[in-house]
């Protein structure tokens, strides 16, 4: 009887990735990572190219600019009073003033703070005292609902219910243009007030302190007699 042998293993063990196969996917890995970081910083440049990108408009242009959106506000409201310029107390009185802000640059990525010369933002603010409930909530319903009817985006609205305060913040263009309102029930007092975005003062020159426009004030708040303002 003839012998068996045992059946030769004609398999054979796997070969091990070559180190040219290893460094070529790491190659394209970190080609990859670059390639991210690369788009990332692009998009923040891109992002922050035109943050000082400002029209050249005067002050007291810019300050009509705010005083007519909050105008438009206050005839929607319904508010038939006569606001004189300037303030006696602050969140106590009536108050009709313009007030001016530097404007900053983020910088590249975004993260610097740094004030741009000749740069301005323009805001109007206005105070009523003896506001009852009565004509607070309804006004600032219709409000809401005017605003956002006329391009605005309304990015905070509360009812505060019994002895609550009630709010309204809206803005547009991208936020460069912002209005918020608040009522107190507790004092029966009404503040609002509208900034309008950054612009370049044509008038500055180097070695000027302050913003521009800090000097403006502003006519009269009440009923408008053109009815309703225009939008801004």
């Amino acid at each position: 009887m003839p012998e068996e042998t045992a059946p030769t293993d004609t398999t054979t063990p796997a070969a091990s990735k070559s180190p040219s196969g290893v460094l070529g996917a790491l190659g394209c890995g970190c080609a990859a990572l670059v390639g991210v970081v690369l788009v990332l910083v692009v998009l923040l440049a891109y992002g922050s190219a035109g943050s000082t990108d400002f029209p050249r408009v005067a002050p007291e242009d810019m300050a009509s600019r705010a005083f007519q959106s909050s105008q438009e506000a206050y005839d929607v409201l319904g508010f038939k009073r006569t606001v004189e310029p300037g303030v006696e107390r602050v969140g106590v009185s009536t108050e009709n003033t313009f007030s001016s802000g530097y404007c900053y640059d983020g910088g590249l990525l975004g993260m610097d703070d740094k004030t741009v010369d000749g740069a301005y933002r323009m805001s109007h603010s206005w105070a009523l005292d003896h506001v009852p409930a009565s004509r607070a909530v309804p006004g600032l319903r219709r409000l809401q609902q005017h605003l956002k009817d006329n391009g605005w985006t309304v990015t905070s609205y509360r009812e505060g219910g019994k002895g609550k305060d009630w709010d309204l913040y809206v803005q547009r263009d991208d936020g460069d243009e912002r209005m918020s309102f608040t009522w107190f029930p507790d004092r029966d007092y009404f503040i609002g007030g509208a900034s309008v975005p950054c612009a370049y003062d044509p008038e500055w020159k180097d070695g000027d302190i302050g913003p521009s426009g800090d000097d403006q004030t502003p006519p009269a708040l009440g009923p408008s007699q053109r009815g309703r303002m225009p939008r801004a």
